[in-house]
């Protein structure tokens, strides 16, 4: 009997799929294929113009760090998106970009600096050290971009940009002046986090609470007892502070006045009957440090109580500390609780508890509140809308900032995923201070505020001679608020802006739903009358496979650039991905990505059969099939309804999980031992159409994989006979019809 010939395959197939040899130059054929970008799928014909477009602006990574997992699950989540989109024929952009992150980046160099010369900011000057942080920028910028291409991110590199750029500047000094015209920018005095180390204000957002032991201290104040951590403060405390409707204390009248004995002798202290009093906690009574605390600050704003300083900006004691003054509140604070307890005002001390100290999460300070004169956005002043395109809001309909920000989300402009975390979003809403946007420090934007004998004036450029202008910056989140709508070149209404403002969707983590998301629906619902996006997708936090946050200390770090390194990317990505439920953290071991290497193997050998098993079929003539056949292009119909309809619905893990299965244990472990029989058979008619079937099972597989595996996928198709393919590059074939 003469033996059957072996049809030729690409010789790539006869050794194992290793990603190294493949995933660098598959990212430059992409990059220099110019599908990135959506003009050049419209001029090739790969857009259907009837759908609406999809775009997406990348959270854009400080230029201080490196990549780490979670922006690894972030990219991950947006690509596959996006890769999605646009095989579905939607003119897809997605725009990528680095942050300054001014207050950290300021620190990093300053410290650099320091390391290195023992000099301080004030020592080399403005102007040299805006210098040397350009020079570290530019190497950083490089280093994270680099990164960011290795996870296969195909973003419209010629669109890039930098929130300290030339276009993004004039983005945000527009908005600063025209807030300020309409007077929801001001200046003024108010509580705010002071970083004494940094010697700069801190952004509400960018404090972080850390758990200390630190002892509880009751003082005895007349007839009451006052409970504190920070004995420091209590020079200045003259008010005492209690419910209104507290029975205990109900003799006491609201500004009645009594003697008492305190630290450095008697006082007379008024009593304050206000609702921030909590019964339930201690005695239900307090002392208040008005110049020291935002709640303390807000009954004294209400009251009308006086305000003193008790600590200056280094941290250090002022004269009203009396044999204190001089020193610093944490080499004080055990000498000043000596001396109450030899006046007898100590009534006992809670060595074991458990406090939250402010610390500044962005250099690791202890914050002190302080009372300083500074920049404001006002959330609470009314105006009049403009032009709005958000539903339930009208031109003329009266407005604060807070209103917006709710109604931009209650109306549906809006969708947040988990649902869950709009119940959040409202909660922080309603509790909204005014947004307090100047910092001391030297790199950022700088403050369009010019001012000579008194006078003010806001505007870009030096009104002329004698006007020296604000030498404070503006809050990183302020430029950031501001992304999607200047990365697509507002103010100006470029082709850009029109087209894909709205972004369609907002990926980001959990964790600056407050940071960021709710900056960009403030700035931009006000600024031009558009939500920034119409869905907001939040990401889990990627912790160690016993649930742990993921940290140096710890020793407990997954570096994405090494599971690349040894896995893949494509392996990488699709641990991030299955498994991981929006809005829930997800566990990731070493082992979970080495898993999806070998599902990398397994596509890898499918294809090399089926193209085996096919490379002599005769396309030519109509296939004729069997009920089984039927069934398995069925099935795969089905399994391409079910993908699509959980990546529409952002359940991308579902639609992982979903594509996965299908490959492993259906075509592979099902179809493809089915088929064996088949394929070499002596049945010509049945041979070929289970030929048009595992045409159509490769073809459908690869298409449904490619936005979770990109690359080996991509491997795949290139060295994939053309008879079978609609387009030359997978990133831009048509997606399986369902």
């Amino acid at each position: 009997m003469e033996e059957k010939q072996q049809p030729n395959i690409p010789e790539i197939f006869l050794s194992p799929y290793e990603p190294k040899e493949h995933e660098d130059s598959l990212y430059e054929m992409w990059n220099d294929s110019g599908f990135f970008n959506p003009d050049t799928c419209v001029k090739a014909g790969v857009v259907d113009e009837s759908k609406d477009p999809f775009s997406i602006v990348l959270p854009p990574p400080n230029v201080t760090g490196v990549l780490h997992m979670g922006h690894a699950a972030m990219l991950a989540v947006e690509d596959i998106l996006v890769r999605y989109n646009r095989m579905i024929g939607r003119e897809t952009l997605w725009i990528p970009g680095t942050d300054s992150a001014a207050l950290a980046t300021q620190s990093k160099v300053e410290g650099i600096i320091y390391k290195k010369e023992k000099k301080r900011r004030h020592d080399i000057g403005r102007e040299e050290l805006l210098a040397r942080i350009d020079d570290f920028v530019e190497d950083s910028k490089n280093t994270i971009i680099n990164q960011t291409k290795k996870m296969g991110s195909s973003l419209d590199w010629s669109r890039y940009a930098f929130t300290m750029d030339e276009k993004r500047y004039d983005a945000v000094m527009e908005a600063f002046i025209r807030m300020y015209n309409d007077g929801l920018i001001y200046r003024g005095a108010r509580s705010v986090n002071w970083d004494p180390a940094m010697q700069t204000t801190v952004s509400d957002d960018e404090v972080e609470y850390v758990e200390t032991n630190s002892p509880f201290y009751y003082f005895k104040y007349g007839p009451f007892t006052i409970g504190t951590v920070r004995p420091e403060t209590k020079f200045g405390d003259k008010y005492v502070v209690m419910h209104p409707d507290d029975e205990r204390y109900k003799e006491y009248e609201h500004g009645q006045t009594i003697e008492v004995e305190w630290i450095n002798g008697p006082i007379t202290a008024t009593i304050i009957k206000d609702e921030a009093a909590d019964p339930e906690m201690g005695s239900g009574v307090m002392t208040i440090t008005p110049w020291h605390s935002t709640v303390d600050f807000e009954i004294a704003e209400r009251h009308g109580l006086d305000r003193e300083p008790i600590i200056d900006e280094r941290g250090i004691l002022l004269p009203i500390a009396g044999e204190f003054a001089g020193q610093h509140i944490k080499k004080a604070r055990a000498a000043i609780v000596e001396k109450m307890t030899e006046k007898g005002l100590v009534e006992k001390v809670d060595e074991k508890n458990i406090n939250k100290v402010a610390t500044n999460s962005r250099g690791g300070g202890t914050i002190e509140p302080q009372i300083k004169e500074q920049w404001f956005i006002n959330v609470n002043k009314e105006f009049s809308m403009g032009h709005s395109e958000i539903p339930g809001i009208n031109e003329g309909d009266t407005m604060t900032l807070k209103s917006l920000m709710i109604k931009a989300v209650e109306n549906e402009g809006i969708s947040i995923l988990p649902e869950r975390f709009e119940r959040v979003y409202y909660n922080w809403i309603n509790n909204l201070h005014d947004w307090c946007i100047s910092r001391q420090i030297w790199y950022g934007h700088r403050i369009p505020a010019w001012f000579k004998d008194g006078e003010v004036t806001v505007q870009k450029d030096s009104p002329g001679d004698g006007w020296e202008q604000d030498p404070d910056t503006l809050d990183t989140w302020f430029s950031s608020g501001l992304w999607t709508m200047s990365t697509l070149g507002w103010p100006e209404q470029t082709p850009d802006l029109k087209k894909f403002h709205p972004t369609s969707v907002l990926e980001t983590g959990y964790d600056i739903l407050f940071f960021w998301v709710a900056r960009m629906i403030l700035m931009s619902t006000y600024l031009t009358g558009q939500a920034p996006f119409k869905n907001v997708y939040l990401h889990g936090l990627v912790r160690d496979q016993k649930g742990k946050k993921m940290s140096k200390s710890l020793g407990n770090i997954i570096d994405p650039l090494d599971m690349i390194d040894k896995f893949g990317t494509d392996a990488t990505r699709l641990s991030l991905i299955i498994g991981a439920a929006p809005g829930n953290d997800m566990p990731l071991s070493e082992d979970k990505v080495r898993g999806y290497k070998k599902f990398a193997n397994k596509i890898w050998n499918i294809s090399r059969f089926v193209l085996t098993s096919i490379a002599d079929a005769d396309w030519d003539t109509a296939p004729t099939y069997s009920e089984r056949d039927q069934e398995i292009l069925n099935d795969l119909k089905a399994t391409v309804t079910e993908v699509t309809k959980n990546i529409e619905e952002f359940n991308l893990y579902l639609a992982g999980e979903r594509a996965y299965h299908y490959v492993w244990h259906e075509l592979a472990d099902k179809i493809l031992e089915e088929s064996k029989p088949i394929i070499s058979g002596d049945n010509a008619e049945a041979k070929l159409a289970r030929q048009y079937v595992l045409r159509e099972c490769l073809v459908t597989s690869l298409k449904l994989l490619h936005p979770f595996m990109p690359f080996v996928t991509e491997t795949i198709w290139q060295n994939a006979p053309d008879e079978i393919k609609d387009q030359d590059i997978l990133m831009v074939a048509k997606w399986p019809v369902h």
